[in-house]
């Protein structure tokens, strides 16, 4: 008699796989929107107010009006068709807590590095450190209101990215835009590490 599953092969089964994703960028892009905009629970977040005790070390230019800063990280999690769990990780952007990024991106599948078009060269030290450890990445453009529009293209050369490293518009503040941003990276990931098993996007 062949006997079925086991209801402890089943459960297992069932247990959505867990990739931890990490939200990366400069001051002000955008990281903490972004995981706040797509976390189906309540965010994690460490921000506090700027002080004047900022001036001179953190550059606002570009964001004058940004009142709060992340200075260890965020926390937001999404579940894609009950299969994959995200664990999305926000680095913070100041130069002064980047020795955070390691405890951070430990162990992460993969990573966005969302961009300013204002402040393109700020997403220059995320880039290098990814390149650095060879994560997967993808780099996606926050569309703010007055910001200038580039094409995609010359994105890609300004930041000297590889061919094989995709470049996208997104809008943090869009549910529907941060999920697309999220399986790009996801497929993107997947492919650079050789795994195959993948999510199917449309059902995401």
């Amino acid at each position: 008699m062949v006997s079925g599953p086991s209801r402890r092969d089943v459960r297992a089964r069932r247990l959505p796989t867990a990739v931890k994703i990490v939200i990366a960028g400069g001051f002000g892009v955008g990281k903490t929107t972004m995981v706040g905009t797509v976390s189906e629970t309540r965010p994690l977040r460490t921000e506090e107010l700027l002080t004047d005790e900022s001036v001179g070390i953190d550059d606002i230019s570009g964001v004058e009006r940004k009142q709060t800063t992340t200075v260890a990280m965020d926390f937001g999690r999404i579940t894609m068709r009950n299969e994959y769990v995200l664990y999305l990780f926000g680095t913070p952007g100041q130069e002064r807590f980047w020795f955070m990024w390691d405890e951070v991106s430990l162990g992460a599948l993969g990573a966005v590095v969302l961009a300013d078009t204002r402040r393109l060269s700020d997403c220059f030290p995320s880039v290098d450190y990814f390149e650095r450890r060879g994560t997967p990445f993808i780099v996606a453009v926050n569309c703010f209101e007055g910001a200038q529009r580039y094409d995609l293209t010359e994105i890609q050369m300004a930041l000297n990215l590889g061919p094989k490293v995709p470049v996208m518009l997104c809008d943090a503040r869009s549910l529907g835009s941060c999920k697309e941003v999220l399986i790009d990276l996801v497929l993107h990931a997947m492919k650079t590490r050789g795994l195959n098993e993948e999510p199917e996007p449309q059902n995401a």
